[in-house]
């Protein structure tokens, strides 16, 4: 932008001195200057015929005198030398607002193209939202019927164990093994003697058997065998 500011006032100051060498070529050259001659002569009459249809003056009867030589080459020269200038300031300032309005343009469709991709963006983050959300309602739902599960079993194992449900098992087949030792040879401890420290040589020996089975109810033989034996 600085640059452009630069060679636009480099241009305009070096069409002074263009116009004034336009000048003193146009008194030198003979072609030239009789070229100069015939527009400010042109100039000059259609000057006054405007000058005088605005004063409402009759043109039959008028008579125009034309411009000196040495007049008229200077008018020439006057005029194209602001001409030239002009059309540099003209040609200056079509540049300008083309360059204006091209810059614009890409601009434009910079901020278009910007405006695009963050739609292309937003299109992609709300389909991955809205995937997420699909998801997070699934695993939510999945939750939600889990805990429900656990929460009737839970209610089920209070309710049964509120009611005593837990004797239910006592005539299951499951019973609860009771541990029997072996019975080994001891000592019985008679009255008066000290009462013996046992150690843990008094355990059952390695060999002895534990018996893990579930216990039995005793034959009627037994039992009668058990009552008619003497206390």
């Amino acid at each position: 932008m600085a640059s452009v500011k630069i060679g636009t006032l480099i241009i305009r100051t070096l069409s002074k001195p263009i116009a004034t060498k336009i000048k003193e070529q146009a008194r030198q050259h003979p072609r030239f200057r009789q070229w100069c001659i015939n527009l400010a002569q042109g100039m000059y009459r259609t000057e006054v015929k405007l000058r005088t249809n605005i004063l409402g003056e009759q043109m039959k009867h008028l008579h125009i005198r034309p411009l000196s030589e040495t007049r008229a080459i200077d008018q020439g020269a006057n005029f194209l030398a602001e001409g030239f200038m002009f059309s540099v300031a003209a040609a200056l300032i079509i540049g300008e607002a083309f360059r204006s309005s091209r810059n614009q343009s890409k601009r434009r469709d910079s901020v278009d193209d910007q405006l695009d991709a963050l739609g292309t963006q937003i299109s992609e983050l709300q389909a991955k939202v809205e995937s997420l959300s699909e998801k997070w309602d699934d695993d939510l739902r999945d939750e939600r019927i889990r805990n429900d599960e656990l929460a009737r079993i839970l209610e089920r194992v209070v309710e049964i164990g509120l009611r005593g449900g837990w004797a239910e098992f006592q005539d299951s087949p499951v019973q609860i093994p009771r541990v029997n030792l072996a019975p080994h040879s001891h000592r019985t401890q008679l009255a008066g003697e000290p009462e013996e420290m046992h150690s843990i040589s008094d355990l059952p020996p390695q060999e002895t058997q534990i018996d893990v089975t579930a216990p039995t109810e005793p034959s009627k033989s037994d039992k009668d065998s058990k009552s008619g034996s003497p206390s």
